[in-house]
């Protein structure tokens, strides 16, 4: 009897174990863990992921987004929406201050990349890596810039 007993006991203990460890159904709106690998940069990770770099830098903690390290974790954090998001539409020239001409734009003299974003309605570094630009500052007036998510 004091075996039966025993092998009852350690079968519940084992099953309240069991079903109080295993982990609950991983849930959409909860955030993803990634680890850096080398070569990732955090505009690519929060590309890949369909949010900001900006908003991974701060969710992490990230003073300088150029600074991250293989191995490091970062939390990517759920934000709601489709994903691919769905492409804009081409802006229309005339309520849009400044050269803008089918899907290209023409810096003009003081023209900042963060004020041509704000007129386009994106963001500097998405504007600026459609462009193939490293440096925000790196602009001239006289260029032309595309504009991402523009379809004719």
């Amino acid at each position: 009897m004091r075996k039966f007993l025993a092998v009852t006991l350690v079968m519940v203990v084992a099953l309240l174990v069991l079903t109080a460890a295993s982990p609950a159904p991983a849930s959409a709106a909860g955030p993803a863990y990634y680890v850096v690998r080398y070569g990732d940069t955090l505009a690519g990770i929060a590309w890949r992921y369909g949010v900001s770099m900006w908003t991974l830098a701060r969710y992490n903690g990230i003073w300088n987004p150029n600074l991250i390290y293989a191995g490091q974790v970062l939390v990517i954090p759920y934000i709601p929406g489709p994903w691919p998001p769905a492409p804009m539409p081409c802006p229309i020239p005339g309520p849009i201050p400044g050269p803008v001409y089918r899907c290209m734009y023409r810096v003009q003299y003081g023209d900042t990349m963060i004020r041509i974003a704000a007129r386009l309605g994106t963001d500097p570094w998405t504007l600026a890596r459609y462009n193939g630009i490293y440096n925000l500052n790196w602009i001239y007036a006289g260029q032309w810039l595309r504009i991402p998510n523009c379809y004719l």
